[in-house]
């Protein structure tokens, strides 16, 4: 088991995340909720304090200086528990977002946070700091007391407000007053005015429901021979958290603007589904065995493209929205002074060629069991067809690449690489679900795809796959040369690559993307998928051990509960970019199944 620093920074992302795969909450570890859409993810916020500390708006249960604060998530849950104790008194707040069956089968899962706080010993003593700021704090919000409870409005426009449920005084609650604790108490925070009555025993079977259920998922994720299944199961509970089950879709993070660089315009709205993200999810959530989100996921894909002429774009509202016009918050100051902020990304239009790849990887790594289970056959085959199709005509034209430049396109090795695996795993799936009856029409054009790579990629001076052809600059992105089954991990080309990349992108244990200047100048932090991508080539090569030492260093920058964001500062060991990433913890559990126990 690796250890992680007993006091993490404060300047660290030390937030757990709760949620109900419909939306979240970003709680800190001083029990504050500072970023929390609803009622879905991609909704304004109604918290958002880390984007802005003094308009953002947050919901925090402060106490005084003598109460030691610790957090931890209940064992196998997405429910996070924070203990505020001072020796004499004590007392525990549970957060969660219920989600839960109902007797019919359906999914109880509503735009509400709930606070449930537990007396523990002695007669402990609090302040409620409640600060709702609706629609991104734009305008003013005002909280009124009811007679049930607490309503927060906007402009004194009634069209969207939020509601705060509790059996504490509320007027104390409003105020900020020290309350003393004699019992258990509850906070509801809803999206919708409640029609039914309840009371706090209805709130503790709700958190009851909820812990069966999380623990019922965890269940069903296998344990797997080595050291590291709390890693691997808490990173599974983040990528399910990241799910909207309504569509299937799949966030790359919970968060807009956290940026790569502290002060800086690397800042980025990752509230949407990227088809590379979202499929990578896809194909790691398979080898742990919940096929639901997989056939989901898939679902949502093929309904996105109805008509076999509609090209995929590399990224979608997750309700399928194809227009995500980018904006900035210009009253919002920031996380930490990082301007701006964004809502939207302007990245939906960029045309990436390595999408069709990952997506027909994940296609094919499960598509046996996925056909049993639906009858939408035809459909999908038209998919993998239709990707065929593009891959054959736009192959070799230049891109935006993984990374997403906004500038001049160019021949990336990853983009030529998925265009190869494209037409790989359409041959593959071709023989499992039709006989091989295109396949062999399509061996042809791997293997011209295949040749030009070796031809154009590698860089004799170099002696590594460079980032694209025709240069000398190294990518993190052609390590996957071997996942992908391109190269063999033995292959002399493939270990003078992992070697060279070390030599160039490794700095302090982290690797870089890359160290080529892009449209926001040269790059400044480590890029976290990049470095577990690292790890795993280490480990492919023969230096393992090498590469679990590495890795247990890689755990121990993660936050107090075992999060990643996008990026580390190579100095400091700091949390960076947007929070929790799909893309760090689909690739440390990747990494995590190479080492047995």
């Amino acid at each position: 088991m690796h250890k992680r620093p007993s006091q993490p920074s404060p300047d660290n992302l030390n937030y757990g995340i709760i949620g109900n795969c419909k939306s979240s909450a970003l709680i800190n570890e001083d029990s504050s909720i500072d970023w929390s859409c609803l009622p879905q993810f991609d909704s304004p916020s109604v918290f958002g304090k880390i984007l802005d500390d003094q308009k953002g708006g947050s919901f925090k249960i402060e106490c005084d200086n003598s109460y030691e604060i610790t957090q931890q998530y209940l064992k196998k849950t997405a429910i996070l528990l924070t203990r505020f104790d001072n020796g004499t008194d004590a007392f525990q707040l549970l957060d969660f977002m219920p989600r839960y069956q109902k007797d019919n089968g359906v999914y109880y899962a509503p735009p509400e946070i709930v606070r449930l706080v537990k007396l523990i010993k002695g007669n402990p003593s609090f302040k409620v700091l409640y600060d709702p700021q609706l629609e991104y704090a734009q305008g003013e919000t005002k909280s009124y007391i009811k007679d049930d409870f607490i309503i927060s409005v906007v402009d004194d426009q009634r069209y969207d407000t939020l509601t705060l449920y509790t059996d504490l005084d509320k007027a104390s609650v409003l105020n900020g007053d020290e309350i003393k604790l004699d019992q258990d108490y509850f906070f509801k925070i809803s999206y919708n005015e409640k029609i039914n009555p309840f009371d706090i025993e209805d709130v503790k079977f709700e958190f009851e429901k909820t812990k069966v259920y999380w623990l019922n998922w965890c269940f069903k994720t296998p344990t797997f021979d080595n050291a590291y299944n709390e890693e691997i199961l808490r990173s599974a509970i983040t990528l399910k958290l990241l799910t909207f089950e309504k569509t299937g879709a799949v966030l790359a993070a919970a968060t807009t603007s956290l940026p790569e660089t502290i002060g800086e315009v690397r800042n980025w709205d990752y509230r949407f589904c990227w088809i590379r993200d979202a499929s990578m999810v896809i194909k790691v959530i398979t080898k742990l065995g919940h096929l639901k989100i997989v056939k989901k996921f898939i679902d949502f894909i093929i309904d996105l493209i109805p008509d076999k002429d509609e090209k995929l774009q590399i990224m979608y509202g997750i309700s399928g929205e194809k227009m995500l016009t980018e904006k900035t918050l210009d009253h919002l100051s920031g996380y930490q002074g990082s301007k701006p902020v964004r809502i939207g990304n302007a990245a939906f239009v960029q045309k990436q060629n390595d999408i069709y790849g990952i997506l027909m990887d994940a296609i094919h790594f499960q598509i046996e069991k996925y056909i049993e289970e639906t009858d939408k056959h035809e459909e999908l085959w038209s998919i993998v067809k239709s990707i065929l199709w593009v891959v054959e005509h736009n192959w070799k034209q230049a891109d935006k690449g993984i990374w997403e430049f906004r500038k001049e396109d160019r021949h990336f090795t990853f983009s030529k690489l998925l265009c190869w695996v494209a037409v790989d795993r359409a041959i593959k799936i071709s023989n499992i679900i039709q006989s091989g009856k295109s396949a062999k029409k399509w061996e042809a054009l791997r293997t011209e795809i295949y040749e030009d790579i070796l031809e154009h990629a590698w860089n004799e001076e170099v002696q590594a796959f460079t980032q694209s052809y025709g240069t000398e600059h190294l990518d993190a992105s052609v390590l996957l040369m071997e996942p992908y089954g391109f190269i063999d991990a033995k292959n002399p080309k493939y270990v003078k690559t992992v070697k060279a990349i070390e030599k160039d992108l490794s700095h302090e244990g982290l690797l870089f993307r890359y160290k080529n200047d892009d449209d926001f100048g040269t790059p400044s932090s480590s890029f976290t998928v990049c470095t577990f991508w690292f790890i795993n080539s280490l480990y492919k090569i023969g230096e393992e051990e090498k590469s679990k030492a590495m890795f247990d260093q890689l755990l121990s920058y993660s936050n107090h509960l075992g999060l990643f964001s996008e990026d580390i500062d190579f100095k400091s060991k700091r949390l960076l970019g947007n929070f929790p990433q799909a893309y760090s913890h689909l690739a440390l559990i990747d990494t995590a199944m190479n080492f047995k126990s």
